[in-house]
């Protein structure tokens, strides 16, 4: 794929395809952090220190002024990823896993009021309600999923909804970093600014920080090229499509990891679960659909 910043009109179907891609390497990351026997911010911090040295080889390869001082969008959305990892996998453990899922799946209202009330792009109603039913099928499908209170039932639902806002604004910043840098730089600068603010949490919180044996380092191995792969498919992507419409179209992950969890671990799919799964996957075509061109629209 060509590494631009622009928006062509002729790839908006590529930069959906890798939209979509991205997302599902991204459901194999809970899969992964289950097998490092780090603590949450330190697997974190393993994940970018993966990735970095990958990145920086392709960022190299990608333009002459590669390391060249970032732009401020590009170490907002580090820091904003670093926040979200930090909140999401702290809500995992002290919350349900259907209030974690649902509250951190809010990500694409927060995106469409951003865009709305700061950006001033109004949606279509008919995005809005793509939006609506997309929310509402990953709704029903963490509902039907359920699970055991958790340990802290109201710290872990308030650090999942922040996980939907430090996502949102990461999805945000890199839309914007991507108008003037290529998706390998961003992604570069963006994975080295996080990893001071996950270093600097798994030590307040007091973590383990060194993953469990061979299996564990194996993981975070994992982790890494996950990052690099599905992330920087995101990233590419964010520079065809706008952050609204990618927001929504990410909610593939939690389909996509309830059929890994089928696979590979036995967890099986309930009849309500398959519901939901089709009604996120109906709202996604809705909102691609209620986001086309206009001249696409006409026609």
């Amino acid at each position: 794929m060509t590494d631009i910043a622009e928006r062509p009109a002729d790839g908006r179907w590529a930069g959906l395809a890798a939209l979509i891609g991205g997302a599902c390497i991204i459901a194999c990351a809970p899969i992964l952090v289950r097998l490092t026997g780090a603590g949450p911010a330190a697997t974190g911090f393993w994940r970018m220190a993966f990735a970095l040295p990958i990145l920086a080889a392709m960022n190299a390869r990608a333009a002459r002024d590669a390391f060249a001082p970032p732009g401020r969008a590009a170490l907002i959305a580090g820091a904003m990823f670093a926040l979200d990892l930090v909140f999401w996998h702290y809500g995992i453990a002290l919350t349900s896993v259907a209030n974690a899922t649902v509250l951190a799946n809010l990500t694409p209202l927060i995106v469409t009021a951003i865009a709305w009330i700061v950006f001033k792009q109004r949606p279509e109603r008919m995005f809005l309600l793509a939006v609506v039913v997309a929310v509402s099928g990953a709704w029903i499908m963490a509902a039907a999923k359920g699970g055991a209170p958790g340990k802290a039932p109201l710290i872990g639902d308030l650090s999942s909804a922040a996980t939907a806002l430090w996502y949102a604004l990461y999805m945000l910043a890199v839309g914007r970093a991507r108008r003037t840098d290529g998706a390998m730089r961003v992604m570069f600068w963006s994975t080295l600014s996080a990893l001071p603010i996950l270093v600097a949490a798994a030590l307040i919180m007091r973590e383990r920080l060194l993953p469990l044996g061979l299996g564990g380092w194996a993981a975070c191995l994992g982790l890494g090229v996950v990052h690099v792969s599905g992330q920087g498919a995101i990233a590419w992507a964010l520079g065809r499509l706008p952050a609204s419409t990618a927001s929504v179209v990410v909610l593939v992950q939690p389909v996509v990891a309830a059929l890994l969890g089928w696979m590979l671990f036995g967890e099986m799919l309930g009849p309500w679960q398959a519901v939901g799964g089709a009604v996120a996957l109906a709202g996604i075509v809705l909102a691609q659909w209620a986001s086309r061109p206009a001249k696409a629209q006409a026609a």
